[in-house]
Protein backbone atom coordinates (compact mmCIF):
# COMPACT_ATOMS: atom_id res chain seq x y z
CA UNK A 1 0.00 0.00 0.00
CA UNK A 2 1.68 3.45 -1.20
CA UNK A 3 1.42 6.47 1.52
CA UNK A 4 -0.21 9.37 0.12
CA UNK A 5 1.73 12.01 2.49
CA UNK A 6 0.16 16.02 3.31
CA UNK A 7 2.82 17.40 1.75
CA UNK A 8 5.74 16.12 -0.88
CA UNK A 9 8.51 17.87 -0.84
CA UNK A 10 10.69 15.29 -3.13
CA UNK A 11 8.78 15.67 -6.37
CA UNK A 12 9.57 19.44 -6.55
CA UNK A 13 13.67 18.50 -5.28
CA UNK A 14 13.53 16.32 -8.42
CA UNK A 15 12.20 19.04 -10.54
CA UNK A 16 14.81 21.68 -9.58
CA UNK A 17 17.43 19.77 -7.74
CA UNK A 18 20.27 20.55 -10.02
CA UNK A 19 18.83 24.09 -10.58
CA UNK A 20 19.36 24.52 -6.54
CA UNK A 21 22.68 22.81 -5.79
CA UNK A 22 24.07 24.70 -7.93
CA UNK A 23 22.80 28.17 -6.29
CA UNK A 24 23.88 26.30 -2.83
CA UNK A 25 27.14 25.57 -3.95
CA UNK A 26 27.68 28.90 -5.72
CA UNK A 27 26.98 30.40 -2.24
CA UNK A 28 29.33 27.79 -0.11
CA UNK A 29 32.41 28.94 -2.89
CA UNK A 30 31.70 32.46 -2.31
CA UNK A 31 32.74 31.93 1.47
CA UNK A 32 29.87 34.82 2.04
CA UNK A 33 27.27 33.19 4.33
CA UNK A 34 25.31 36.05 6.00
CA UNK A 35 24.12 38.63 4.37
CA UNK A 36 25.58 39.84 0.95
CA UNK A 37 24.33 39.70 -2.43
CA UNK A 38 22.80 36.94 -2.70
CA UNK A 39 20.31 38.03 0.44
CA UNK A 40 19.86 41.51 -1.00
CA UNK A 41 19.35 40.42 -4.75
CA UNK A 42 16.45 37.92 -2.83
CA UNK A 43 15.04 40.81 -0.99
CA UNK A 44 14.66 42.25 -4.41
CA UNK A 45 13.08 39.92 -5.97
CA UNK A 46 10.40 39.13 -3.44
CA UNK A 47 9.57 42.97 -3.37
CA UNK A 48 9.12 43.22 -6.78
CA UNK A 49 7.06 39.93 -7.09
CA UNK A 50 4.60 41.16 -3.85
CA UNK A 51 4.42 44.91 -5.55
CA UNK A 52 6.24 46.52 -2.46
CA UNK A 53 9.20 49.26 -2.28
CA UNK A 54 10.98 47.08 0.20
CA UNK A 55 11.52 43.47 1.48
CA UNK A 56 13.34 42.85 4.28
CA UNK A 57 15.14 39.33 4.96
CA UNK A 58 14.68 37.92 8.96
CA UNK A 59 15.42 34.07 9.89
CA UNK A 60 11.69 33.32 10.45
CA UNK A 61 7.99 33.76 9.82
CA UNK A 62 7.77 34.14 13.80
CA UNK A 63 10.17 36.38 13.19
CA UNK A 64 8.83 38.58 10.51
CA UNK A 65 5.31 39.22 12.62
CA UNK A 66 8.14 39.96 16.29
CA UNK A 67 9.89 42.95 14.14
CA UNK A 68 7.09 44.25 12.12
CA UNK A 69 5.32 44.98 15.79
CA UNK A 70 8.09 46.36 17.44
CA UNK A 71 9.16 48.20 13.94
CA UNK A 72 5.59 50.02 14.26
CA UNK A 73 6.23 50.87 18.22
CA UNK A 74 3.50 47.78 19.61
CA UNK A 75 4.79 47.35 22.82
CA UNK A 76 3.40 47.02 26.78
CA UNK A 77 0.01 48.11 27.13
CA UNK A 78 -1.26 48.09 23.63
CA UNK A 79 -3.52 45.52 21.89
CA UNK A 80 -3.80 44.14 18.97
CA UNK A 81 -6.54 42.16 17.26
CA UNK A 82 -6.37 38.72 15.62
CA UNK A 83 -7.58 35.73 14.73
CA UNK A 84 -7.65 32.47 17.08
CA UNK A 85 -7.90 29.64 14.81
CA UNK A 86 -4.25 30.29 13.56
CA UNK A 87 -0.55 28.86 14.23
CA UNK A 88 0.44 30.30 17.77
CA UNK A 89 3.13 32.53 16.07
CA UNK A 90 0.63 35.34 15.26
CA UNK A 91 -0.10 35.99 19.12
CA UNK A 92 2.60 34.53 20.50
CA UNK A 93 4.45 37.29 18.98
CA UNK A 94 2.31 40.14 20.09
CA UNK A 95 2.67 38.85 23.61
CA UNK A 96 6.74 38.99 23.04
CA UNK A 97 6.54 42.84 22.44
CA UNK A 98 4.21 43.18 25.66
CA UNK A 99 1.27 43.71 24.14
CA UNK A 100 -2.45 42.06 24.09
CA UNK A 101 -3.24 39.77 21.31
CA UNK A 102 -7.85 40.37 21.40
CA UNK A 103 -9.63 37.52 19.88
CA UNK A 104 -12.26 37.84 17.82
CA UNK A 105 -14.39 34.94 15.81
CA UNK A 106 -14.14 33.70 12.21
CA UNK A 107 -16.02 33.51 9.12
CA UNK A 108 -17.25 29.48 8.88
CA UNK A 109 -16.17 29.35 5.36
CA UNK A 110 -12.66 31.30 4.67
CA UNK A 111 -11.81 30.71 8.08
CA UNK A 112 -10.66 34.14 8.35
CA UNK A 113 -11.46 36.90 10.65
CA UNK A 114 -15.17 37.79 11.05
CA UNK A 115 -14.65 41.52 9.86
CA UNK A 116 -18.34 42.38 11.12
CA UNK A 117 -17.20 41.50 14.72
CA UNK A 118 -13.82 43.87 14.50
CA UNK A 119 -15.34 47.26 15.03
CA UNK A 120 -16.88 45.84 18.16
CA UNK A 121 -13.24 44.56 19.27
CA UNK A 122 -11.43 48.45 19.00
CA UNK A 123 -10.77 50.20 22.27
CA UNK A 124 -8.65 53.63 23.08
CA UNK A 125 -5.49 50.46 23.43
CA UNK A 126 -6.09 49.04 20.15
CA UNK A 127 -3.25 49.72 17.74
CA UNK A 128 -3.14 47.41 15.10
CA UNK A 129 -4.78 44.12 13.18
CA UNK A 130 -2.84 41.10 11.73
CA UNK A 131 -5.46 39.95 9.81
CA UNK A 132 -4.11 36.14 8.91
CA UNK A 133 -4.46 35.18 5.08
CA UNK A 134 -5.16 31.38 6.41
CA UNK A 135 -4.76 28.46 4.44
CA UNK A 136 -3.66 30.46 1.23
CA UNK A 137 -7.31 32.54 1.46
CA UNK A 138 -6.67 36.36 1.46
CA UNK A 139 -9.08 38.14 4.14
CA UNK A 140 -11.30 40.77 2.41
CA UNK A 141 -8.74 43.28 2.72
CA UNK A 142 -10.83 46.37 1.09
CA UNK A 143 -12.93 46.36 4.15
CA UNK A 144 -10.15 45.64 6.53
CA UNK A 145 -8.40 48.74 5.40
CA UNK A 146 -11.53 50.32 5.45
CA UNK A 147 -11.80 49.86 9.08
CA UNK A 148 -8.22 50.46 10.15
CA UNK A 149 -8.11 53.57 8.28
CA UNK A 150 -11.18 55.20 9.97
CA UNK A 151 -9.88 54.27 13.83
CA UNK A 152 -6.29 55.12 12.75
CA UNK A 153 -4.93 51.14 13.30
CA UNK A 154 -1.78 49.80 11.75
CA UNK A 155 -2.24 46.26 9.73
CA UNK A 156 -0.26 44.05 9.71
CA UNK A 157 -0.53 40.77 7.28
CA UNK A 158 0.12 37.67 8.16
CA UNK A 159 0.78 36.23 4.66
CA UNK A 160 2.70 32.60 5.87
CA UNK A 161 0.39 30.50 4.58
CA UNK A 162 -0.68 33.02 1.10
CA UNK A 163 2.27 34.10 -0.67
CA UNK A 164 1.19 35.34 -3.45
CA UNK A 165 -2.72 35.20 -3.01
CA UNK A 166 -4.32 38.30 -4.68
CA UNK A 167 -6.94 40.06 -3.13
CA UNK A 168 -8.73 42.61 -5.53
CA UNK A 169 -5.71 42.41 -7.93
CA UNK A 170 -3.20 42.99 -5.27
CA UNK A 171 -0.90 40.72 -3.74
CA UNK A 172 -0.95 39.65 0.11
CA UNK A 173 1.66 41.70 1.53
CA UNK A 174 1.04 44.78 -0.27
CA UNK A 175 -1.68 46.25 0.80
CA UNK A 176 -1.61 47.02 4.58
CA UNK A 177 1.23 48.42 6.70
CA UNK A 178 3.47 45.35 6.30
CA UNK A 179 3.27 41.87 4.92
CA UNK A 180 4.80 39.17 7.13
CA UNK A 181 6.10 35.81 4.99
CA UNK A 182 6.84 32.50 6.45
CA UNK A 183 9.96 30.27 4.47
CA UNK A 184 9.27 27.24 6.58
CA UNK A 185 9.56 24.00 4.00
CA UNK A 186 5.65 23.07 3.32
CA UNK A 187 4.57 27.02 2.57
CA UNK A 188 4.27 27.48 -0.65
CA UNK A 189 7.39 29.15 -1.14
CA UNK A 190 9.48 27.06 1.00
CA UNK A 191 13.11 27.39 2.06
CA UNK A 192 14.96 23.83 3.01
CA UNK A 193 14.65 25.05 6.68
CA UNK A 194 13.49 28.35 8.47
CA UNK A 195 13.24 31.88 6.96
CA UNK A 196 11.03 35.15 6.88
CA UNK A 197 10.55 38.05 4.97
CA UNK A 198 8.46 41.52 5.64
CA UNK A 199 7.81 43.43 3.14
CA UNK A 200 6.40 47.38 3.04
CA UNK A 201 6.02 50.55 0.74
CA UNK A 202 8.14 52.36 3.98
CA UNK A 203 11.06 53.20 3.86
CA UNK A 204 11.09 54.03 7.38
CA UNK A 205 9.59 51.36 8.71
CA UNK A 206 12.21 49.01 6.41
CA UNK A 207 15.10 50.63 8.00
CA UNK A 208 13.89 49.92 11.28
CA UNK A 209 13.53 46.71 10.28
CA UNK A 210 16.81 46.17 9.67
CA UNK A 211 17.94 47.90 12.52
CA UNK A 212 16.03 45.36 14.84
CA UNK A 213 17.01 42.18 12.73
CA UNK A 214 20.95 43.10 13.36
CA UNK A 215 21.09 43.58 17.21
CA UNK A 216 19.86 47.07 16.94
CA UNK A 217 22.78 47.91 15.07
CA UNK A 218 22.92 51.43 13.40
CA UNK A 219 27.17 51.40 13.18
CA UNK A 220 29.93 48.64 13.42
CA UNK A 221 29.24 47.79 16.94
CA UNK A 222 27.01 50.38 17.70
CA UNK A 223 23.59 50.02 18.71
CA UNK A 224 21.07 52.51 19.56
CA UNK A 225 18.01 50.33 20.39
CA UNK A 226 17.56 46.55 21.82
CA UNK A 227 17.24 43.98 18.72
CA UNK A 228 17.48 40.54 17.80
CA UNK A 229 19.79 37.95 15.68
CA UNK A 230 17.54 37.58 12.83
CA UNK A 231 19.49 37.37 9.11
CA UNK A 232 17.91 34.75 6.80
CA UNK A 233 21.56 33.20 5.48
CA UNK A 234 22.55 33.13 2.34
CA UNK A 235 22.07 29.19 1.50
CA UNK A 236 18.49 29.54 2.56
CA UNK A 237 17.97 32.92 0.20
CA UNK A 238 19.54 31.42 -3.05
CA UNK A 239 17.22 28.41 -2.47
CA UNK A 240 14.26 30.68 -2.31
CA UNK A 241 15.70 32.56 -5.25
CA UNK A 242 15.53 29.81 -7.35
CA UNK A 243 11.44 28.70 -6.22
CA UNK A 244 10.36 31.71 -6.57
CA UNK A 245 10.11 32.09 -10.69
CA UNK A 246 8.34 28.42 -10.37
CA UNK A 247 6.10 29.56 -7.57
CA UNK A 248 2.71 30.86 -10.15
CA UNK A 249 2.70 27.46 -11.86
CA UNK A 250 2.82 25.86 -8.64
CA UNK A 251 -0.33 28.10 -8.13
CA UNK A 252 -2.13 27.04 -10.75
CA UNK A 253 -1.34 23.35 -9.80
CA UNK A 254 -2.81 23.76 -6.50
CA UNK A 255 -5.73 25.11 -7.86
CA UNK A 256 -5.97 21.97 -10.56
CA UNK A 257 -5.94 20.12 -7.11
CA UNK A 258 -8.38 22.13 -5.45
CA UNK A 259 -10.95 22.08 -8.13
CA UNK A 260 -10.48 18.50 -8.75
CA UNK A 261 -11.22 17.79 -4.86
CA UNK A 262 -14.39 19.85 -5.35
CA UNK A 263 -15.41 18.10 -8.34
CA UNK A 264 -14.41 14.57 -6.87
CA UNK A 265 -16.31 14.89 -3.36
CA UNK A 266 -19.11 16.37 -4.93
CA UNK A 267 -19.66 13.71 -7.63
CA UNK A 268 -19.54 11.26 -4.65
CA UNK A 269 -22.48 13.14 -2.28
CA UNK A 270 -20.10 13.72 0.15
CA UNK A 271 -20.43 17.51 0.32
CA UNK A 272 -23.47 16.73 2.17
CA UNK A 273 -21.56 15.54 5.51
CA UNK A 274 -18.68 18.03 4.49
CA UNK A 275 -18.24 21.50 4.15
CA UNK A 276 -16.03 22.27 0.86
CA UNK A 277 -13.37 25.07 1.01
CA UNK A 278 -14.38 27.83 -1.00
CA UNK A 279 -12.32 30.59 -2.22
CA UNK A 280 -13.40 34.05 -1.07
CA UNK A 281 -15.02 36.37 -3.77
CA UNK A 282 -12.94 38.77 -4.68
CA UNK A 283 -9.33 37.33 -4.34
CA UNK A 284 -7.34 34.48 -5.21
CA UNK A 285 -6.34 31.69 -2.81
CA UNK A 286 -3.33 29.80 -3.56
CA UNK A 287 -4.14 26.50 -1.27
CA UNK A 288 -1.47 25.78 0.69
CA UNK A 289 -4.06 23.60 2.37
CA UNK A 290 -7.23 21.80 1.13
CA UNK A 291 -9.22 22.21 4.59
CA UNK A 292 -12.78 20.12 4.83
CA UNK A 293 -15.36 20.52 7.38
CA UNK A 294 -17.05 17.26 9.41
CA UNK A 295 -20.65 19.08 9.76
CA UNK A 296 -21.34 18.09 13.12
CA UNK A 297 -18.55 16.43 14.59
CA UNK A 298 -16.85 16.46 17.62
CA UNK A 299 -13.15 16.34 17.84
CA UNK A 300 -13.23 12.86 19.16
CA UNK A 301 -15.22 11.79 16.02
CA UNK A 302 -12.88 14.11 13.28
CA UNK A 303 -9.66 12.33 15.02
CA UNK A 304 -10.86 9.00 14.39
CA UNK A 305 -11.73 9.47 11.18
CA UNK A 306 -8.24 10.50 10.49
CA UNK A 307 -6.58 7.64 12.00
CA UNK A 308 -9.07 4.89 10.15
CA UNK A 309 -7.38 7.26 6.83
CA UNK A 310 -4.05 7.00 8.03
CA UNK A 311 -4.31 3.18 8.49
CA UNK A 312 -5.23 3.33 4.63
CA UNK A 313 -2.21 5.14 3.54
CA UNK A 314 -3.56 8.63 3.58
CA UNK A 315 -1.83 11.20 5.78
CA UNK A 316 -4.17 13.98 6.77
CA UNK A 317 -3.18 16.92 9.10
CA UNK A 318 -5.55 19.23 11.64
CA UNK A 319 -4.75 22.66 11.54
CA UNK A 320 -5.98 23.92 14.46
CA UNK A 321 -6.97 21.44 17.55
CA UNK A 322 -7.25 24.21 19.89
CA UNK A 323 -8.05 27.70 18.84
CA UNK A 324 -5.46 30.16 20.90
CA UNK A 325 -8.10 32.06 23.30
CA UNK A 326 -8.71 28.37 24.53
CA UNK A 327 -4.59 27.69 24.52
CA UNK A 328 -3.61 27.22 28.38
CA UNK A 329 -0.59 29.80 28.17
CA UNK A 330 -3.36 32.04 27.53
CA UNK A 331 -5.83 31.55 30.16
CA UNK A 332 -4.98 34.85 32.01
CA UNK A 333 -6.63 36.51 28.64
CA UNK A 334 -10.15 35.38 30.40
CA UNK A 335 -11.34 33.44 27.78
CA UNK A 336 -14.11 31.05 28.03
CA UNK A 337 -15.32 27.89 26.22
CA UNK A 338 -18.23 28.93 24.10
CA UNK A 339 -17.05 32.49 23.47
CA UNK A 340 -15.93 32.55 20.38
CA UNK A 341 -18.26 29.89 18.96
CA UNK A 342 -16.90 29.53 14.94
CA UNK A 343 -13.63 29.23 15.65
CA UNK A 344 -14.40 26.53 18.49
CA UNK A 345 -16.53 24.80 16.31
CA UNK A 346 -13.96 24.55 13.21
CA UNK A 347 -10.99 23.31 15.30
CA UNK A 348 -13.39 20.28 16.39
CA UNK A 349 -14.46 20.03 12.59
CA UNK A 350 -11.47 20.37 10.01
CA UNK A 351 -9.28 17.96 8.79
CA UNK A 352 -6.86 18.62 5.79
CA UNK A 353 -6.66 16.46 2.95
CA UNK A 354 -2.62 15.81 1.61
CA UNK A 355 -2.07 18.80 -0.85
CA UNK A 356 1.03 19.47 -2.85
CA UNK A 357 1.19 20.98 -6.53
CA UNK A 358 2.86 17.48 -8.03
CA UNK A 359 -0.71 15.81 -7.23
CA UNK A 360 -1.85 13.29 -9.98
CA UNK A 361 -5.51 12.19 -10.71
CA UNK A 362 -4.89 8.99 -9.44
CA UNK A 363 -3.63 10.27 -6.00
CA UNK A 364 -6.71 12.34 -5.47
CA UNK A 365 -9.06 9.57 -6.75
CA UNK A 366 -7.54 7.01 -3.88
CA UNK A 367 -7.72 10.05 -1.40
CA UNK A 368 -11.14 11.03 -2.19
CA UNK A 369 -12.16 6.91 -2.26
CA UNK A 370 -10.70 6.25 0.77
CA UNK A 371 -12.78 9.09 2.38
CA UNK A 372 -16.05 7.84 0.90
CA UNK A 373 -15.46 4.35 2.80
CA UNK A 374 -14.18 5.64 5.83
CA UNK A 375 -17.36 7.88 6.44
CA UNK A 376 -19.03 4.73 5.18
Amino acid sequence: MTTIPPFDLSQQFQLIGDEINQAVLQVLASGRYIGGAVVEGFEQQLAQYIGTQHCVACNSGTDALYLALRALGIGAGDEVITSPFTFIATAETISATGATPIFIDIDPVTFNLDLRQLEAAITPQTKAIIPVHLFGHPVDMTTLMAIAQRHNLRVIEDCAQATGADWAGQRTGSIGDVGCFSFYPTKNLGACGDGGAVTTHDPAIAQALRVLRDHGRTGTYYHEELGVNSRLDAIQAAILSVKLPYLESWHEQRTTVANRYQDLITNLGLDQTIVLPQAPMGGRSVWNQYTIRLKGADAAQRDALRQKLQAQGVICMVYYPIPLHLQPVYQALGYQVGQLPIAEQAAQEVISLPMFPEMVAEMQQRVVQVLNDCLG
